[in-house]
């Protein structure tokens, strides 16, 4: 199951962690995925997608 929002197709972020000696360590944050039930679908979407179709607002991909 790949880990990116079914309506936007928001994916991870990717950037370096530092260490105190400045090596660079790849790090990934990660959207915050939910199981959701947007118009009568059972999607998995990301919090902020879910957010903007409880307030009626359309989430266009």
């Amino acid at each position: 199951m790949a880990k990116v929002c079914e309506l936007c197709d928001r994916g991870y972020l990717k950037g370096n962690a530092r260490s105190h000696s400045k090596i660079a360590t790849i790090k990934r944050q990660r959207v915050n995925l939910q199981n959701a039930t947007i118009a009568g679908q059972k999607v998995r979407a990301c919090t902020r997608c879910i957010r903007s179709a409880a307030h009626g607002e359309t989430v266009a991909a």
